[in-house]
This record gives C-alpha cells, structure tokens and sequence, in this order.
C-alpha cells in the first residue's frame, strides 16, 4: 500500500532552533563580544538621530538583585527599541563608587581610616574593593544580554571624574548657590557624619513620650494677658516630646501666634494649653477637675520666660507657625541645634546655637548631669532628673516613624554642626527648579507631583560629609572669617587638574603652600568630601557634556520611584543651580519589586527571588519576558508562581516562531515570494494584520508601554497566529504540491510575519530574536541588532479587514459548537463534522462568497450556508445572532491523506484511499484557493 505520508510537504526535521536556549545564552554573549557587536551598531547608526538615555548609577556594592534587573533590563528595551527606529541610540553604563556603601565595607577587613590604616591607604582600598565590585556586576549585567558600552562606563572614582565633580561644585559657587552653615542636620552617629534628605529612611521606633512642666517665672506676668483679677498660683507650660535627649539644649517654648490658649485651674495651679488640645491632655496628665478661667492668642505671651525643667536658667516664650494643634499640648520644647524648625525659629529671636552633643553622640564633658552619656541611652537618666524636679507629668512609650540611616538602619538624631549647604532659597534656586519641573515629561504623571513636593518642602541641601572616601570639596576659607579664598574658583580649577593625574588623593595630599604661597598661613584646607548623592547627580557635567557619544540634556532619565528624593533630584538640583535647565526631558519611573501579595521581598521572610537562581533555572530571556509584561509604573510582582506563567508565555511565542521557520525551510524569498495579485486572501489578511500590529507596537515602544507590547505579540501568536490564521493554513501547507500558488502564498505571508515580528521581540527576548534571525530563509544580516523595523511589505489595499474579523467571530462560534458535539461524542475531531451555517441578510452574502473554501477557514469536512429564512425552527431562539450553527457528524469515508471527509474518496482507482483533491495534488496539479 503506499504510503500517502511521503507525498506531504512536512517541516524539515533538521530545524535549527534548538531547546535549551538557557544553556546557550552565555555562547551567544561570547560572539557579541567577540564581534564587537556593540560597536557594529554605533558605526550603523552613525550620523543619525541621537537619543539619550542616562544610566543612573548603582552602588558597585554586591552581586545584583532583581530590582537590578528590572532596572537595566527596561532600560536595554529602550535603548534596542530606539535603536530599531533609526536612532544613534548609545549606551553608557556607570557606577557610583564613593560614600559609606564602600567605605563600610573595607572597615570591615582593615579597619577605620587613621586607626589601623591610613587614610591613604584606606583611600587605596576602597577603589580596590570598588573596581573588583564594577567587574562582578559588569558580568552580571551583561549576563542579562544588556548591549552598552561596557569595557568604557562612567565611574565616580575615576580621576577625570572625580576632577570634574570639583568644576561643578566650583561652577555652583561662582552661580551663588554654597553657603556656610552652623545649623541642625541629619547625624549618622555610626557614619560619624552628617546625612542628606535622601540618605534617611523612616521606619517605626518606640520612644519615651513624656509631658515636661515649663513653670513660669513669674506667674502674674501671664496672669495678666487674660485677667488681672486671677488669684496667683504657680503656672505651667507643658510641652510633649519624644526626645529628651534634646531637653539639656532646650532654649525655649514655641507656641502659635495665632492659635487660642487656654488658662487652666487645677486647684494648686494653672495649665496653658491649647484649646484644642485641654481634654485631650488634662485626661492624660490624670485630671478630672479643673475650671476654665479665660482665653488669649499664643501671641499675647511672647517673651515671658520660663524655668527651665532641670538647669538654673530662664528660656523665653517665642512664636512659631510650625506649632500644630495635632498632638501634643501647643507648647513646643526648641532646641535649636536639634531641629530644622527650631533652628528657624531660633535664628529670628537670636536664641543660642549650643550643641551639647559631640559626633560619637555623647554629651560633652562640660554638659551637668549627663557628661559622657550617649543621647541614645540616656532618656531614662533625664525623665528621673525629671522626677526628682517634680517636672514630669506624663510618661509613656511610643511607637512612632522615625529617621533611620539608609545604610546603618539606625537611629539618626538632628544635630547643629558647621556643614556646607546648597541654598534653596538664598539665590532664587527653589523658584527655577519648580519652573524647570514643569518643562519635563515625567512618565507617570504623578512623578511631577511628588518631586514638585520634595523640592518645594526640602530644606538647604547639605553637601557636606567628614568621611575619607569620597571627592573632596577643595575649599580653602579664611581662619578668622570663614570667608571662602576670593580666588576659590580659579583654585579649584588647579586642583581638578592635578586631581585628573593621581585623583583625590591629589588635594588630601596638598600642602596649602603649594597653592596659596604665603596666604597659606591665613587659610584653611577643608577636608570634608562630597555629599555621594553630588557625585551622581553632577553627571550630566562629568559624563553627557564630556563624552562625544552622548549629548546634553539626556533625553531620559530611568529609575525607580525612591529617586524622586534622590538621583532625579540631585540632578536637578545641581543643572539648574550650574546651567539654569534641567538635565532631562523625560524621567520615567519604575516601581519596586515585591513578592505576588504586595510585601517587600526579604530573605527572612522567605519570599525573596535570588536572580542568579531565576537566570539559570529559566534563562534571561524568560526575566526579561517578566519585566516587559509587568506595568513597571506600579510595584512590579515578582514570585516562582510569576515566572512559571511566563515561561508558558514564552513557550508560546517561541513556539509561534518555530513554526513558522519550519514551514519556511524550502522557502527563498527571492524565488518563492509571490506578488500580492496571487495571494489568497486569507494571506493578505494575515499579511495586513500584521502591518496594523506593527504600527501598534511601534506606538507602544514610543510611548514605553512595554507591558501593552508583551499582550499583543502574545494574543498574536496565540490568538490571531495560533488559534486562527496558522491552524487553517496548516492544510494548505501539508497537502499542496511544493510550488503550488496555494502554499507559495501561505510561506509569503509567514515569510512577513516572522520578519517582523522577529524585530518586534529584539528588545524584549534578545537572545530568542537573534537565535529567529539567524534561522531566516533567504539573506540574514549579521545580527538582528544591526536591523530597524521591517518595512518590506507589499502594498495590501484589496482586502477587507473587517469582513475577516466578523468570519473570525464566525469560526470562534463554530469551535465552540464542535467542541459542544465533541464533548457529547457525536464527533471527534473537526474534520469528522458536516456543518450547516444559517445565515442573516448581512451575513450570508459574507459567507456564500466563500464557497467550498468555508470548509478550510472551519477545519470541518463540509459546511454550507444557507438563508436564515431556512432554518428548521427549533433551531431558532430569540434574538438569534446573525449565524445559527447546526454540526453533524459526517459518514464519508476519511482522505487517507488530508484526512477530510468525503463521498468521492477512492473515485480514482489508482489510489482508492484518496479524495479528488489529493490525487490532483499528488499529480503535482495547481489547486487554485481564492480565500483561505
């Protein structure tokens, strides 16, 4: 018997996309590097359009995690997309390399700068420890199949950056905007240094919440701001605070000029109090009786003064808008050197600036009662002073957010120290940088509001750190004056010069006399170093203005949410105060990663995703899937459960792709592509669907809506490719002669549709992409990457998109109808069904055009259409659709061959097993197919 088998056109066996790919992945980075693939594109794109995404720089500090990831993976989507569309797209990668990441880390194996090493030495260390970080994490970000400029990123250690970072600043002083200031700041007593806005996370504490008696002076003098027929009796200001630690620097009690006070009579003495405030309070100082004996504004009380609660000395009574009627009494405790606000009001009634605490946090030896003591430990020593002066009038503990330090996780405490600020007010700089904000796009729009927020609430932005790993500030200020070297910039330009020959080094090392000559004896050399967030945030000058490749402003800057109070705001900051314009035209921000309920992953919790573990069980091309489907402007799920679905996903559209290279492998385009009058028009549809896919993806990739891209190339592949387009065809495919129109026309349209959408998948599947590219019939380029958008389409304007999409509906309600007889056994298979389709007056004409090639665009062995009008009625129901559907299963004897049924199976005595179509197909005749 013969073997009808031979005669199908089935996929070549020897199809080279293999499984695996995971395995395979690090061979191909191999050539990339190997070829120098990167640089291919550079020269490819020379001369055009430039587009200029920023890498923000992550801390060379430890092995990657998956917040990593997404970052870099989202940005290596645009960079690719971009680069498809035509544009000089480069990629500079970069590091951040000084401050406490760093600098913690080498404490931990020599041990502190001066103590057991030298401060050179040390210096010395960190840029060891930090150079061997940059290779590990360059390994691993490339092992993601991120393309950049890897062997030449921008590095903050690097002389000629570390140089440039003092022309900024310099830039910076001669624009007006660096101040000298003795002044509260966020104090790290483990970094033993001041801290910016953006290195202090809140988390919950418990502290000691206490009520504290200010008595009056004299009792009378407030007495008579509400009536001066009032007997006198000892009168008490209460404050509450958690911090007493601060009460040894208290200087005053702050109320609201304009807020209501109350006078409160107690039997043996009087409350003021807020009015607000009286029950709340009274009920917590454990009072039921008490008598209101009369009101005033806070403002009537200004300047009368106070005992304060343990020291022989007398604070005044001075008035604040900071006072809120929130919590507490409305009688605020200031310690100047412990608080913004304090600060403030201090500063305007000349209050003393005294600073009891030194930088280990201990007391100074000449503070009474508490010499010595660390202000951490020391809150149970002060409330007993407190109880022995019969001053405490509440205790309790309170859990409450507090200032912790990002990296220590400890307690920070405010502190008044002589730090270096940028002024956000003194020289105009907080008014040009909201103006500036509202000339940025940021993605997503509620990224406006919140860095509008930050910039129009933050204080003065202390630069300032006493640490030894990090750029210098290169000042030299007057010994008496404090004044800056009236030659400062110029000065500063001979450092950066000698600093881009041995790096920092250069001024730590610097004899004054060198610069100044004989004004080094009035002059001191400040050795504080750069705030890092400076570092960062003044690359728009060290690395867009300095490198050829880029250009300034960026056209994006790219980071998670938190640098809303960090990168994206330093950079600011420091363009607008040096340039007078923002560093970017576009701030896109990407969420967190969190687990599949929302919580923050964590290795104690056990919901934490190791990336390396996700790399080798499921490849890179599987978490770049995973970042491209996710909506990145929310927190981004991440979970095995997560990465399972979309390995499914990916199994899909590589699935898609391996069909279609199979069923091109004796295609060559430019022998078998057939011009559009001889397509059938099922391939012009596929062929058209597919260029109106693409125009939408390509508004997708414009607009960084990666996640809309992932859905439509899935439901392509497994809706309009999978469940439709490639399922009707497969006939065509398997059972025409080799060279016949019908099957010529099928391999056309696949030949398109992979083209394009091998190109629509580089960004996002890179390896996957390039392992498609290199399996294209007919001439592939070097590397996919060298490739733009697929533009050689035929002109396709003589089909009708929306009759396929109603035949579609059509044959979606026919499935589900021989699905209905299959689960009844009345069928098996499709092609074991005879279909009737009763059709309205819009519909039939739709469908009788189509013929005998109904049949093929159902998979059934029959189908006819007839008019509504001949529906049996019991078929009929109400508000009937525009097709009525009747299966039967059909008794025809089955085609050996194409497995259809039919009457005139075997007419042909030669093959008694085949129908007339196959017996015309095996004879090599041409099947003529005008629809699908």
């Amino acid at each position: 018997m013969t073997d009808y088998k031979d005669t199908l056109n089935l996929p070549s066996t020897s199809f080279p996309m293999k499984a695996s790919l995971p395995l395979r992945e690090p061979d191909m980075l191999a050539q990339w590097r190997a070829s120098r693939l990167y640089e291919k594109i550079r020269t490819a794109r020379s001369g055009a359009k430039r587009f200029i995404l920023h890498d923000g720089p992550p801390y060379a500090n430890g092995h990657l995690h998956c917040g990593h990831a997404l970052n870099k993976i989202l940005k290596d989507i645009i960079i690719k997309s971009k680069s498809m569309s035509g544009f000089d797209a480069p990629f500079v990668p970069g590091w951040d390399c000084h401050g406490l990441p760093v600098e913690l880390n080498v404490e931990k194996k020599v041990g502190k700068a001066g103590v057991k090493i030298s401060a050179s030495e040390f210096r010395q260390k960190c840029r060891d420890y930090a150079a061997s970080q940059i290779d590990i994490q360059r390994d691993e970000f490339q092992r993601l199949g991120l393309l950049g400029d890897w062997q030449n990123p921008y590095v903050t250690m690097n002389y000629h950056y570390e140089a440039n970072v003092v022309r900024a600043l310099a830039k910076i002083i001669a624009n007006g905007h660096l101040q000298q200031g003795f002044k509260p700041v966020h104090w790290c007593i483990d970094c033993g240094s001041a801290l910016a806005e953006a290195e202090v996370d809140y988390d919950d504490k418990t502290s000691s919440s206490i009520d504290v008696a200010f008595y009056a002076e004299t009792a009378r003098a407030f007495l008579d701001k509400i009536s001066s027929t009032l007997p006198e009796k000892p009168l008490i200001v209460p404050i509450w605070t958690t911090t007493p630690w601060t009460l040894p620097a208290n200087e005053a009690v702050c109320l609201h000029p304009e807020i209501e006070y109350a006078l409160i009579d107690v039997g043996n003495r009087y409350f003021l109090i807020a009015s607000e405030l009286v029950s709340t309070v009274l009920e917590r100082f454990g009072v039921t009786d008490y008598r209101l004996c009369g009101t005033s504004h806070g403002k009537a009380f200004e300047h009368l003064r106070l005992k304060h609660p343990f020291y022989p000395r007398f604070v005044p009574v001075v008035l604040g808008d900071h006072v809120t009627t929130e919590s507490g009494t409305g009688c605020v405790h200031t310690a100047p050197a412990h608080g913004p606000d304090d600060y403030l009001v201090g500063k305007s009634y000349n209050l003393p600036l005294m600073n009891p605490v030194l930088a280990n946090g201990c007391y100074a030896e000449d503070v009474p009662l508490f010499a010595g003591m660390s202000v951490l430990k020391v809150n149970a020593q002060i409330i007993e002073v407190l109880k022995e002066q019969n001053v405490l009038l509440h205790e309790e503990s309170l859990s409450h957010s507090y200032p912790h330090c990002w990296r220590h996780k400890t307690p920070v405490i405010f502190r008044a120290t002589p730090q270096w600020f940028i002024s956000m007010d003194n020289n105009g700089l907080r008014d040009a940088l909201v103006a500036n904000i509202d000339k940025v796009d940021w993605v997503p729009d509620w990224g406006k509001a919140r860095i509008s927020n930050m910039v129009q609430s933050r204080p003065d932005w202390c630069v300032s750190r006493q640490r030894a790993w990090g750029t210098p500030m290169s000042l030299f200020v007057h010994k008496t004056t404090r004044a800056l070297h009236p030659d400062t910039v110029s000065l500063m330009e001979q450092v950066a010069t000698r600093m881009e020959q041995t790096g920092i080094d250069a001024w730590f090392d610097l004899d004054a006399k060198d610069l100044l000559g004989a004004d080094a004896e009035s002059y001191e050399k400040i050795n504080d170093t750069l705030d890092v967030w400076f570092d960062s945030g003044v690359s728009h000058f060290c690395v867009l203005t300095q490198n050829e490749q880029l250009a300034f402003p960026a056209d994006v800057y790219f980071e998670g949410s938190d640098q809303h109070r960090g990168w994206f705001n330093s950079s600011l900051t420091t363009s607008v105060a040096m340039h007078g314009h923002a560093p970017y035209k576009t701030v896109l921000t990407h969420g967190y990663t969190v687990d599949a309920e929302g919580k923050k992953l964590s290795k104690s919790k056990g919901n934490y995703v190791a990336l390396d573990k996700v790399i080798h069980q499921y490849g890179a091309d599987i978490l770049r899937l995973w970042v491209a489907s996710t909506d990145y402007r929310n927190e981004v799920s991440i979970s095995d459960e997560i990465f399972k679905r979309n390995a499914d996903a990916y199994r899909r559209i590589r699935n898609t792709a391996r069909f279609l290279l199979a069923n091109l492998f004796d295609f060559v385009p430019e022998r078998d592509c057939l011009p559009v009058d001889q397509l059938v028009e099922l391939d012009r549809w596929a062929i058209k669907r597919c260029q109106q896919l693409q125009d939408e993806i390509l508004k997708a990739y414009e607009h960084y809506h990666f996640h809309v891209i992932y859905q439509k190339i899935h439901n392509f592949c497994a809706v309009d490719l999978g469940s439709f387009y490639l399922d009707i065809i497969k006939d065509r495919q398997y059972t025409t002669p080799v060279n016949s129109l019908a099957r010529r026309s099928c391999q056309t349209a696949m030949y398109h549709i992979v083209q394009a959408l091998t190109r629509w998948l580089a960004p996002i599947i890179s390896f996957t992409a390039e392992e498609i590219w290199k399996c294209l019939p007919g001439y592939a380029g070097e590397s996919l990457f060298l490739e733009q958008w697929y533009q050689a389409w035929p002109a396709i304007d003589n089909v009708d998109m929306d009759v396929w999409q109603q035949l579609y509906a059509v044959r979606d309600d026919v499935n589900k109808a021989l699905e209905n007889k299959r689960q009844e056994g009345v069928i098996g298979s499709g092609l074991a069904a005879e279909v009737t389709l009763y059709a309205n007056e819009h519909m039939y004409p739709m469908l009788a055009r189509l013929e005998d090639e109904l049949r093929f665009m159902l998979i059934t062995s029959s189908a006819v259409v007839l008019p509504m009008s001949e529906c049996p009625p019991e078929l009929l129901v109400v508000d009937a659709p525009g097709v009525v559907i009747q299966v039967h299963a059909s008794h025809d004897p089955k085609c050996a061959r194409c497995w259809h049924r039919s009457a005139d199976v075997g007419y042909d005595a030669k093959h008694p097993e085949l129908c007339p179509r196959c017996v015309g197909n095996i004879s090599g005749k041409d099947e003529v197919r005008l629809f699908a």
